[in-house]
């Protein structure tokens, strides 16, 4: 049951990660799954990490969408006459 203990103390940590971070830890995790892990315990330590881990990326690359899609919106807006969603329209536009 150790290695259950362990892996809650880790997984509070996932939270201060940068998405680098949590990625580069993540590959690690998963390539000592592929290799098999020696217990149970150790193999589910080591998947409900690469969860928390795959949980962390999500969540920056879902507020890295969010930036980029605000950052559209205000510049689209600023446009005196809407040049980038005239261009987001003929990409549509072409599409039908």
């Amino acid at each position: 049951m150790e290695a259950m203990s362990v892996s809650s103390e880790g997984l509070s940590d996932v939270a201060t990660l940068s998405f680098e971070q949590a990625r580069d830890e993540l590959v690690r995790v998963v390539a000592e799954l592929e290799q098999g892990a020696p217990t149970l315990e150790q193999s589910l330590a080591l998947w409900e990490r690469g969860e928390a881990l795959a949980e962390r990326c999500e969540e920056w690359l879902l507020g890295a969408k969010r930036r980029l899609d605000a950052a559209r919106s205000s510049t689209a807006a600023a446009s005196p006459n809407g040049a980038s969603s005239s261009r987001t329209g003929d990409s549509a536009a072409t599409e039908s």
